[in-house]
């Protein structure tokens, strides 16, 4: 019989056999602690809901071909893979979204434009000047001197999170100060 008083043990097995009642004894048992460490590492209620729910529809669709020895560690193991492969993707979205920015800039440069890319250096310059100077040298560190993220945490005693919330700030401030540089081209 499966109930709040059954082990995580007995659960994974009624669960392997299909039973519906395991998965959401499971499902109330883990929710709530899982999503605080999606939480915790997304920094968004949105997504670490998000991460939990594609997580548990995993469990389920795959229960009969996982090996599960501990529950509650491969739970949060498997939480914080997704919450980590999430960050990725969202990092690695902003680099193209800045690549194709940066290419669309040298593209549209000829030699006559050489005055216009001068003056945008030094708009450009004077942006940058406008950061708190936390956030200056971080961009600066992550977008001029290539450092990754991670580096750049460990040098300034950060977290990944505050590095990556000091280079969005960052570009938003630069966007606005530049708008009247974008084109349509």
């Amino acid at each position: 019989m499966i109930s709040s008083q059954s082990s995580d043990d007995e659960l994974v097995s009624w669960l392997q056999k299909g039973h519906g009642r395991a998965f959401e004894e499971i499902y109330r048992r883990y929710w709530y602690k899982l999503y605080n460490v999606a939480f915790q590492q997304t920094g968004t209620r949105e997504e670490a809901e998000e991460l939990v729910q594609n997580l548990f529809e995993n469990l389920w669709h795959r229960r009969d071909q996982l090996t599960i020895r501990h529950l509650s560690s491969y739970l949060i193991v498997a939480i914080r893979y997704a919450s980590t492969n999430y960050l990725k993707d969202q990092i690695t979205h902003r680099k193209f979204q800045e690549y194709l920015i940066l290419h669309e800039i040298r593209q549209s440069f000829g030699t006559d434009d050489q005055v216009q890319f001068t003056d945008l250096a030094r708009a450009v310059d004077d942006a940058m000047k406008k950061l708190p100077e936390k956030s200056g040298e971080i961009f600066r560190m992550s977008r001029f001197d290539g450092q990754s993220v991670k580096a750049i945490a460990d040098r300034l005693n950060l977290s990944e999170k505050a590095v990556e919330y000091h280079i969005t700030k960052s570009l938003k401030v630069l966007k606005e100060q530049l708008k009247a540089y974008h084109t349509n081209n």
